[in-house]
């Protein structure tokens, strides 16, 4: 069987843009992540990730688990009850289910415990198949919402790019992928990490095993882009009081003053945003290999490749690219 995406009226077209638009402008001084899990017991980094960087109330936490269009749900009663229920309240156990539900464990763990806020479920159809999409949202008292989302995609990759039009969000967060392939290899085969990181129009932070380890480590070239680029990194980083370091590489001696220039200049912009820095470094050599061997000992690695466009991501990659897929820390690429 052929799934396709339901085809709506102009009416209902028009009516869902108005409503993604008041949903957008209400958002739009809240601070969102989407913290994705692929079912693994590593991808739950994610979910603690979000967890130690959403500390205020203006933040919204998204946990989603995208699941492939499934033609062996189409069974009879089965079918029926899918099409009636909210899968993450009815008890159906099809995959992504247990995972969400274990995602909310590793949040209590993380102190956030929502077993006691008011709740909301909600079901739509996607792509003609059974389960169609499924949200439970869970708000605090003081607004702060944290949303279980069960969504149906063609192919994970595009499930979460979709998600993010929806949104929108800040932050996207992805578990380290198994294995790496080159930029093209990924956007048209299955690296859904790499595809996610070259396309995703937000930040977006790789997750790996680094939770114990402490400190951002900020890159900068001195550029008006990577300047934002620090400004917004080292905003989260004081927010969630992990120190900060600054780093610059030049690729050849004569060009070391431009780097310990670009450090200075990023230590004083801080400084007039009364954010203390705690260290400042430079280095000469390859910028990516550089950034990866000293940025080791951080928790993040904050690299930006926002003066580069997706289709110049996709086709050269960049700095920023194989930062993040060579690193053996966690690593924000910021936009």
């Amino acid at each position: 069987m052929t799934f396709r995406r339901s085809i709506l009226s102009d009416r209902q077209e028009a009516a869902v843009q108005k409503t993604l638009a008041n949903l957008r402008a209400q958002r739009r001084n809240r601070f969102r992540i989407l913290a994705c899990i692929d079912g693994t017991e590593e991808s739950l980094v994610t979910v603690r990730f979000a967890a130690r960087l959403s500390v205020q109330d203006n933040c919204d936490l998204i946990v989603l688990f995208v699941r492939p269009i499934d033609s062996g749900l189409q069974s009879g009663g089965l079918q029926v009850r899918l099409a009636r229920e909210n899968l993450l309240e009815a008890g159906f156990e099809i995959p992504g289910v247990s995972h969400l539900k274990q995602a909310l464990e590793v949040l209590k763990e993380e102190g956030i415990d929502v077993s006691g806020w008011p709740k909301e479920a909600q079901r739509s159809d996607a792509w003609g198949d059974p389960a169609g999409d499924n949200k439970l949202e869970f708000r605090s008292p003081e607004g702060r919402a944290v949303v279980l989302k069960l969504k149906t995609a063609p192919d994970v990759a595009n499930g979460i790019l979709d998600q993010y039009e929806l949104g929108p969000y800040n932050l996207i967060i992805l578990g380290e992928p198994s294995r790496w392939r080159g930029e093209f290899m990924a956007f048209f085969g299955t690296g859904i990490v790499q595809t996610v990181t070259t396309m995703a129009p937000c930040s977006v932070l790789v997750a790996r095993n680094s939770l114990e380890k402490r400190g951002f480590f900020i890159c900068t070239d001195g550029t008006s882009r990577s300047m934002q680029a620090v400004r917004r990194a080292a905003v989260l980083a004081d927010v969630v009081g992990e120190p900060v370091t600054l780093f610059s590489v030049a690729d050849s001696a004569a060009g070391k003053p431009a780097a310990e220039e670009a450090v200075a200049n990023a230590k004083a912009l801080l400084k007039a945003m009364k954010i203390q820095v705690a260290e400042t470094r430079v280095a000469v050599g390859n910028p990516a290999e550089e950034i990866v061997e000293v940025g080791a000992l951080y928790k993040v690695i904050v690299v930006t490749d926002e003066g580069s466009s997706r289709l110049q991501r996709l086709i050269r990659g960049s700095t920023a690219t194989e930062v993040v897929r060579k690193a053996r820390t966690s690593v924000l690429d910021v936009r």
